[in-house]
């Protein structure tokens, strides 16, 4: 099996970057963002629908897959600009070979602490089932892509389990949080890995998104586990060069840091190690039991983020004073 090196587009207008990508037969994802429109006669962006013109140009692509958004999203908009049925609807609009769950990601600079981690990754679970739900009723979910999250490696298995329901044998499933994530440590990505190879289900498969280049040394040995991987770090390195050179950065100044960052990375994948070093699982301190207090509001988060995995409660009611609201129940029942 090899794994795929899949090509990260910002646009999908025609000009020498698309083409450059048809002519090397290069797989592409493209973000929901860059099919966005967008509302600033207010002074703000404001989410304004779907521009599904550009499509048109991705027919002679060899695939295209779609992703739900990324970390840039995240970090801009604080939450997702479209609803689930916003986000089908796209998916629905085009024959995707792929299309990604919404999903939260977890990075530190969007979720600052434990709480809002193991938060976001009961969202996220209940975006899955959302999201495969109306695949379903639209009649495209043998295409849809079930996307996990987490901080530790830990909570990859744990948001794993909450959609077990809707996976099935040969399934793809993506990996989100990586483009800022180390390669090794205890929380690296290859901690992450090495934990989904041991535990996971034998018969999923994992896409990566945005993984960094020197990663891609240590994967050849997991390619009956990672199925693709993507990036768009060329456009980031052709803006730097174009910056620093003091000239405009075009798309055919582009298209060029894009085939020869594509022939890199393909470079260091097939150059890779041969055997793969698997990343035991270190043992975490135990948490201090805190007061009755503290334990009530564990409690209380912990009960909210299972009736948000199943559906009960939708993610965007729950307030910090609902929270406190609910411990209360709880601590004054103690």
């Amino acid at each position: 099996m090899n794994i795929e090196i899949i090509v990260g587009l910002p646009h999908l207008n025609r000009g020498p970057l698309l083409q450059r990508a048809i002519e090397m037969r290069y797989p592409v994802l493209i973000s929901a963002n860059a099919l966005s429109r967008w509302d600033r006669r207010e002074g703000y962006a404001r989410w304004a629908g779907w521009n599904l013109r550009s499509l048109a140009n991705a027919s002679r692509l060899v695939s295209i897959d779609l992703d739900s958004a990324g970390f840039v999203v995240a970090h801009r908009y604080r939450g997702l600009p479209w609803t689930a049925d916003d986000y089908i609807e796209l998916a629905a609009s085009y024959p995707f070979r792929r299309f990604a769950s919404l999903d939260l990601c977890t990075e530190e600079e969007i979720a600052r602490d434990r709480d809002e981690v193991l938060d976001r990754i009961s969202r996220t679970i209940a975006l899955n089932h959302a999201c495969h739900a109306r695949a379903a009723d639209r009649g495209i979910d043998a295409r849809f892509m079930p996307v996990i999250q987490g901080r530790h490696p830990d909570d990859y298995l744990r948001c794993l389990d909450g959609i077990a329901g809707i996976l099935r044998p040969g399934m793809v499933v993506g990996i989100g949080s990586m483009c800022r994530r180390t390669v090794s440590g205890p929380d690296g990505l290859l901690a992450v890995l090495s934990r989904l190879d041991r535990d996971a289900d034998p018969a999923l498969r994992f896409h990566l998104f945005g993984v960094k280049g020197t990663a891609l040394h240590y994967l050849r040995p997991l390619a009956h586990r990672i199925a693709s991987l993507d990036s768009c770090a060329y456009s980031l390195a052709a803006r730097i060069e174009a910056w620093r050179e003091g000239f405009s950065k075009t798309d055919e100044f582009v298209a060029g840091h894009m085939e020869r960052w594509q022939r890199r990375q393909q470079a260091r994948l097939d150059g890779g190690d041969a055997a793969f070093q698997h990343h035991l699982p270190l043992t975490k301190p135990a948490l201090s039991a805190g007061n009755a207090w503290d334990r009530a509001l564990d409690l209380a988060r912990a009960e909210i983020r299972t009736l948000i995995e199943q559906g009960e409660i939708a993610h965007e009611q729950i307030t910090e004073g609902w929270v406190a609201q609910w411990a209360a129940e709880t601590y004054s029942a103690t």
